[in-house]
């Protein structure tokens, strides 16, 4: 299963869960990282932390560790682009 620090920027995902029932798994919920949200990578930092995420029409930066705690499915347009 991918996290959102494994999709490259560019590429677009459907959120599945929010990993865990802590402070920062409640906080991530709070900035719009929900269940079936759309969101798309649109960078990282020159040394890879963190990233820049677009999600609900505004931009986001999250740390990687906190990326990782977000499981995501690349939409249908990112998999079939990946088949040819």
């Amino acid at each position: 299963m991918l996290s959102l620090a494994d999709i490259d920027p560019g590429q677009s995902a459907t959120i599945l869960e929010v990993l865990g029932h802590d402070s920062i798994a409640t906080r991530l919920m709070e900035m719009g990282l929900t269940d079936g949200e759309t969101i798309q990578m649109v960078g990282r930092a020159p040394m890879g932390d963190p990233l820049e995420v677009l999600i609900r029409g505004y931009r986001l930066s999250l740390r990687v560790a906190e990326a990782q705690r977000v499981l995501v499915e690349l939409s249908n347009s990112q998999l079939a682009g990946e088949m040819t």
